[in-house]
Parts: structure tokens; C-alpha cells; sequence
């Protein structure tokens, strides 16, 4: 078996990698990445990559049929990753997002690929207040990184054809500790705070509703879109992946971040405007088609995972909200400023894909 995974480089690809490889040790896995996160490592261990077959550099805008000759299955990770900087790049968002999504499904389909597994996400419910979001339900995409997602969902629906099984992952808040780590995401900034400044600074008024799943988790489902047969949801399936029990209040996140890191308080900014991005979410059809792949981490496991793998590593930055290294926008906006990047967000010296 064949797999490549696009956006490995990322913050969710290491656990995808390393569960895959578990999982599956004689698979052929095969790396597709920019590399502009690459220097956002947080493990004291060998590279993510180590794990890899290969490791391809290129843009996902790039890629044609004959990159996926022979591949089983492709895991579509690689994206405009939070809404930051879809906000401050929009059309490049829809671009990458949607465009680029969309192509490389359809050089799929052109290669053969039997699976073909997009990473959703749950925010496309956006304002949902009305009880917990079914596949079925509107969805009501306030950014543009949901709406990109809403429209890649679209766009698969209409390619749909009997050549290939696709899987639209539509994910609770990611989390967790990461050998790529982000902190632009709600619990692992809780923590981050709560180790470096001994405060949890909540910047909305606490009350929003974010379903989570740890990383961990996220790969497992991964693997089953990957694998999974027709018969297990259909040729087209977008599910929302995630548990039940892991729709929180943002300040109930705050407060079990502190009681889990001695001498940690918390401050709730009481008088922030309303986050109009609060849903909770239905788990249950993914419950009954993935039974051996449901969500294992509570939220008490995640946050241990991330005080152990922040403290391994000798985290200590109190300015990390304002750090380029592990906050994307932060990393993407740096690099600009450099030159590095071009205002597409492609290398300014637009180098050829190649293999490592």
C-alpha cells in the first residue's frame, strides 16, 4: 500500500505519520510539503520525517496525476491552516484551499487512487447555538477558512464517479502535543500560558462551545477514511469526527488547564464582544460507521501530553503569542518580511519539487 500525505510537514502530519506507520509498517508512505513550518519541531527525537519513505518538496498547486502514480490513497492535509491568516489572505486561502484541493482530488481520480481523504473541519457550523450540529444540518461558514472547506466539500460532491472512495473529515478543534507543535489553537495556548506566565489569559468572555480531539485521535480516524471501504459510509462521505464528550465551554478549558498546572490562574476578558464562533457537535454517525476508531484521549490526556512534551523541550517563551515560531500567522507574516515569501505564499525563489 501506497500513501501520500500532503501537509506532513504540518502540525497534525507527525501524528498521522507515526500512527500510519504503526499501523501499517511494510505501507509505502511518501511526504508532500512545502517545508515553510519545517523549523516548528518540538521533539527532542529524530525528525518526523525519519519515519517516511520519502519526502517530496513541492506546492500542492502543483501537483498532476503522474506525482500519484501508484498511490493507494492520498491524505489531503496540506492547507491554509486557521483563521488568522485566512482573514489576512483570503483569495490566496480559496486558492490553496479549495483550487488547489480540487486539483489534486482531481489528479487522484486521473491516478487511480482508491481513497481519498480531505481534513474538514467543524467550523464550518459556525454560529450554532440551536443544539449539536448533525452532517445534515445548515452550515453557516464565517471565515474564510470555513468557507473553504465548505466549498471543497461542494466541489467533491460534484466530481463524485464510481473511481474513488472520498472521505470529508470534518474535524473537532485540534489539539495536543505535536513533534510540530501549534499554539495558535485554544487548549495548547492554555497551557502554553499556564507554564510560561502562570495565567491563562481566555481573550473571549469564556462562553463559546469548540468540540476538540486530540492529534492523536485525528490520525486514527485518518486511517480509517484511508482504508475504509465503500460499503462503510459510500463512495462520498462527510462526516463530522470528534466524540461527544469533548464539547467544552472555553472557560471550562481554561479551568481544567489550571487545575492540572499547580499555581495557574485564570483570566476571563468578561467584557470581549461575542465569539459568534460557538457549536457544539454530533458525533454519531461517526461512532457507528468507525466503531474500532473512535477518539481515545480525553481532555485530561491531552493536556498532560502537552505540559510533558512543552516541559521536555524547556518551553519558557511568555511572548509566545507574539513568537514566529510556532504561531503560523506569525511564522507566515516573519518570512514575508524577509523576503522568503512571495504574496501568493509560494518560496520566492519558486523552487522545483524534488525529492529527499
Amino acid at each position: 500500500m501506497r500513501i501520500l500525505i500532503t501537509g506532513n510537514m504540518g502540525y497534525v502530519g507527525p501524528a498521522v505519520v507515526s500512527h500510519l506507520r504503526e499501523r501499517h509498517p511494510g505501507a509505502e508512505l511518501i511526504g508532500l510539503d512545502t517545508g515553510l513550518f519545517s523549523a516548528a519541531v518540538t521533539t527532542t527525537g529524530p525528525a518526523p520525517e525519519a519515519l517516511l519513505d520519502a519526502q517530496r518538496f513541492g506546492d500542492v498547486r502543483d501537483v498532476t496525476a503522474a506525482d500519484l502514480a501508484g498511490c493507494d490513497a492520498v491524505v489531503h492535509l496540506a492547507a491554509i491552516s486557521n483563521d488568522p491568516i485566512g482573514n489576512r489572505f483570503a483569495t490566496i486561502t480559496d486558492a490553496i484551499n479549495r483550487g488547489a484541493s480540487l486539483r489534486l482530488a482531481e489528479a487522484a481520480r486521473a491516478a487511480g487512487v482508491r481513497n481519498f481523504v480531505f481534513a474538514s473541519s467543524c467550523s464550518v457550523y459556525g454560529l450554532a447555538d440551536a443544539g449539536a450540529r448533525r452532517e445534515s444540518d445548515a452550515v453557516g461558514p464565517l471565515t474564510a477558512y470555513a468557507r473553504s472547506k465548505v466549498a471543497t466539500e461542494d466541489g467533491l460532491r460534484q466530481m463524485q464517479d464510481d473511481r474513488m472512495t472520498v472521505t470529508c473529515l470534518r474535524f473537532a478543534t485540534a489539539c495536543g502535543f505535536s513533534a510540530r507543535l501549534r499554539l495558535d489553537l485554544v487548549l495548547n495556548d492554555f497551557v502554553a500560558c499556564a507554564l510560561t506566565a502562570g495565567r491563562i489569559s481566555v481573550l473571549s468572555d469564556g462562553t463559546p462551545w469548540r468540540p476538540l480531539i486530540d492529534v492523536a485521535d485525528m490520525a486514527r480516524a485518518i486511517e480509517w477514511a484511508a482504508t475504509r471501504d465503500e460499503a462503510q459510509g459510500g463512495r462520498m462521505l462527510v462526516v463530522n469526527v470528534g466524540s461527544d464528550d469533548r464539547n467544552h465551554q472555553v472557560r471550562d478549558l481554561a479551568q481544567a488547564v489550571a487545575a492540572s498546572v499547580p499555581g495557574a490562574t485564570v483570566s476571563i476578558n468578561t467584557d470581549a464582544p461575542p465569539d459568534a464562533r460557538s457549536y457544539r457537535v454530533d458525533f454519531s454517525l461517526f461512532r457507528q460507521l468507525a466503531p474500532a476508531h473512535q477518539p481515545r484521549v480525553d481532555l485530561t490526556a491531552s493536556i498532560a501530553g502537552l505540559v510533558a512534551g512543552l516541559r521536555e523541550i524547556g518551553f519558557a517563551d511568555a511572548d509566545f503569542r507574539r513568537s514566529p515560531r510556532l504561531i503560523r500567522l506569525n511564522t507566515v507574516a516573519a518570512m514575508m518580511e524577509r523576503g522568503l515569501l512571495s504574496p501568493d505564499l509560494r518560496w520566492a525563489w519558486r523552487a522545483p519539487a524534488q525529492e529527499a
